[in-house]
């Protein structure tokens, strides 16, 4: 006798349906010889942000040199050498894609001198190159907390900078691997100090009380007086009070949502993120994952 299940809330369904657009992306990926954390960190939004024409880049290869447990993107120490032809190609596939509006992530790259900041810094400025008018947010690693690295990041001239903590202090040293929790707010501080639009991401539903959660929103505001805040995980995990305390202490925008990790998603429930930052909300790539 079959058990009755409890059916998904609606927020956690996923269309799993293709369309020429899904095709036109998956296509102009592929020929380009690109990766992407959609498919890299088999991300459930993958359906929903190809089918709108938007991708999530990621540069630096399809290997991580760190083992987080949360993300299933494939593990090696020492992984093959960066593709020199990579930076233009990502700018070739967001001109083909008419995108207004690029997001650009990475593996982490702890092999390399400059744990990979050159070549970040060669991909902003070839989008640049081949899209002028496409604005630009990047999700960036930690770079071994080495802010210089940073710096030739942020001199390519990004539009918004993410840099995501994940989840709170107790329980990082479980879920993330090598980062920091103190590492992850020195690099968004400085992000911040060096004038650009900060903006960091946690997860909720790893065993988090409302108390960490408060005390990590209040810790990143002190430590990014302009700043974007996104909870991924569900209203349902969060009382309403704690949802909107990140806006009670002056952070800009924070969202709350299931499978919050594209921008199909993200701007169907909040707009105004991207109205407040200035951008045109037609067209975007994947919101942010870490």
């Amino acid at each position: 006798m079959m058990r009755d299940e409890p059916r998904k809330p609606a927020w956690l369904k996923i269309d799993l349906s293709s369309t020429d657009s899904y095709s036109h992306t998956s296509h102009t990926i592929t020929s380009g010889g690109l990766h992407t954390i959609c498919a890299s960190g088999k991300c459930p939004n993958r359906a929903e942000c190809w089918s709108h024409g938007t991708a999530t880049f990621m540069i630096g290869g399809n290997y991580c040199t760190r083992r987080c447990r949360f993300c299933a993107t494939a593990y090696m120490s020492k992984p093959p050498a960066l593709n020199p032809d990579e930076p233009e190609s990502v700018a070739r596939s967001v001109r083909e894609m008419g995108l207004r509006y690029a997001v650009i992530t990475s593996v982490d790259r702890d092999d390399l001198e400059d744990s990979g900041a050159a070549h970040w810094a060669e991909t902003i400025r070839a989008i640049r190159r081949l899209s002028p008018e496409t604005k630009i947010e990047v999700l960036i690693p930690d770079f071994r907390w080495d802010m210089s690295a940073i710096d030739t990041v942020l001199k390519a001239g990004p539009d918004v900078v993410g840099h995501n903590v994940e989840t709170v202090r107790r329980l990082t040293p479980h879920v993330r691997y090598r980062a920091t929790y103190d590492g992850s707010l020195a690099v968004l501080r400085h992000v911040a100090e060096q004038g650009f639009i900060a903006k960091t991401g946690i997860m909720l539903g790893l065993g988090e009380t409302e108390e960490e959660v408060l005390e990590t929103i209040c810790i990143f505001r002190l430590a990014c007086p302009t700043a974007f805040l996104r909870y991924s995980g569900g209203r349902a995990l969060l009382s309403p009070e704690t949802e909107r305390m990140g806006l009670y202490v002056g952070i800009n925008s924070a969202i709350t949502g299931g499978l919050l990790t594209t921008v199909a998603s993200v701007v169907s429930r909040d707009r105004e993120l991207f109205h407040s930052a200035g951008y045109d909300t037609t067209r975007e790539t994947e919101w942010t994952n870490g």
